[in-house]
């Protein structure tokens, strides 16, 4: 089955999908449009002199999606898949992520085109204070707030605060951007805060009966593909809470144990070798090969469109919680909802580093510093509410769907029949209709 894999193609139609739940959206003056279409798409050239002397030219992008809730909060990350629809569909994606948990930013996102792990440090410092400095006062600590994102990590944040407060010296400019050292205005916890998010997501569905067949996690088995910073800090934390991880990957291939993986050892391995391939001497895995798997909640925590339409038939998973942007694909959708697999989507389970960016934002606005009890504790509040909130609206949406379907068809003749709405479409609904409700309150200027 042919799809269309391109990202923003993904997100309008995730947001389509969810508008026949929100009201009459497009009734009032393109209110849909407006809400859909990205405020800002910046794409710059970037020359880098590189070690070798040379001039290399790097493209980046930075888009604001949406300011309706609030200033652009997004990461920024460095690979060779980037371009612009890539980060629009980044950007929707987190403006709904954080209007679900309900805080006051709107999405952004941010890259460079470029392969990471073939530069060197300062390389990578030069092409990091150049893109910053081309975008110049785009970004700022109330208007947009750059994170990291793949292959971009604490010290990148460390270049982009540096070269902002050299464009602007004598300004409290700490808030700038997110996922800083400790020593320079970060806060604990934002190193593991998305990882921690899938786990408080995953937990409380299962707490609060959303997934019948699981009482608890202990002893539930969880395949992780990725080993980047959320799938190996989930790797250790569903560990910890008493499940046991049977395969995790990376983007040389994996290693898998029915049996459950000694997770410090394959971290070890991973330290040394720069891969978890060879942790075992069996029991090895190409990264495709992960997501079919036989487990209870499988991790997607790589790049997007991982579950397709093509592979979507073999998942063996019950729960599917997404610690990625985008790894499933809507045919992808409609094939596990049709084999009565639940998907958690990314907007609402891998949000946990955004809230914790937050945190460290009013942290610097303020000048306080946290401790790592006041934000594990915030962070479980914010992602448990957000959890119980997707779930409620879908219950909801499911009791009242032949209201819904007959609106629709009366909006829309001849219109295919809604299907019933799934955690992702209940999920857009919350954030969608939020974002929509700020929207209509503050109205259209001038």
């Amino acid at each position: 089955m042919t799809e269309d894999l391109n990202p923003h193609h993904v997100a309008r139609r995730q947001f389509d999908l969810a508008t026949p739940f929100i009201g009459d959206l497009d009734g009032w003056r393109g209110m849909a449009e407006w809400l859909f279409q990205p405020e800002q798409i910046l794409s710059v050239t970037l020359p880098v002199e590189m070690d070798d002397g040379y001039v290399h030219i790097f493209h980046g992008y930075r888009v604001i999606h949406n300011t309706v809730r609030g200033p652009g909060k997004g990461g920024i990350r460095f690979h060779p898949s980037i371009d612009a629809d890539e980060v629009k569909a980044l950007a929707t994606w987190m403006t709904w992520k954080c209007a679900l948990v309900d805080i006051p930013f709107g999405g952004a996102k941010g890259g460079v085109n470029c392969d990471a792990t073939t530069l060197s440090k300062n390389e990578k410092r030069r092409i990091t204070r150049r893109f910053i400095a081309a975008l110049g006062d785009n970004i700022g600590p109330h208007t947009d707030i750059p994170a990291p994102d793949m292959y971009t990590d604490a010290q990148t944040m460390v270049w982009i605060y540096d070269t902002y407060h050299m464009m602007h010296p004598g300004q409290n400019n700490l808030p700038v951007v997110t996922g800083k050292p400790l020593d320079l205005g970060g806060i604990p916890g934002r190193s593991t805060a998305t990882a921690r998010g899938v786990y408080f997501v995953a937990n409380h569905f299962i707490e609060i009966g959303a997934m019948p067949s699981l009482n608890s996690l202990d002893g539930v088995r969880v395949a992780i593909q990725g080993f980047g910073n959320a799938g190996r800090n989930a790797a250790r934390i569903f560990r910890d809470a008493g499940a046991a991880v049977v395969a995790v990957s990376d983007s040389r291939g994996g290693v898998h144990d029915p049996k459950g993986l000694d997770v410090a050892r394959v971290e070890a391995h991973k330290d040394e070798t720069g891969t978890v391939v060879g942790a075992l001497d069996n029991g090895k895995l190409t990264p495709g090969e992960l997501l079919e798997v036989e487990c209870d909640i499988l991790i997607p925590a790589a790049l997007q469109n991982q579950i397709t339409a093509e592979n979507a038939g073999r998942i063996q998973a019950r729960l599917i919680v997404e610690a990625a942007n985008g790894p499933t694909t809507p045919l992808a959708d409609e094939i596990l909802a049709d084999r009565d697999i639940k998907v958690l989507p990314d907007i609402l389970a891998n949000a946990g580093g955004v809230v914790v960016s937050y945190f460290e934002w009013i942290q610097n606005l303020q000048n306080e510093q946290w401790e790592e009890h006041q934000v594990d504790e915030l962070l479980a509040k914010k992602m448990r509410r957000a959890t119980e909130a997707v779930v409620t609206e879908r219950r909801t949406l499911c009791d009242n769907l032949d209201e819904y379907r007959i609106r629709w068809e009366e909006r829309v003749p001849n219109a295919p029949k809604l299907p019933t709405p799934s955690y992702r479409t209940a999920a857009t609904a919350v954030a969608v209709g939020r974002t929509r409700a700020t929207a209509e309150s503050r109205g259209v200027w001038p």
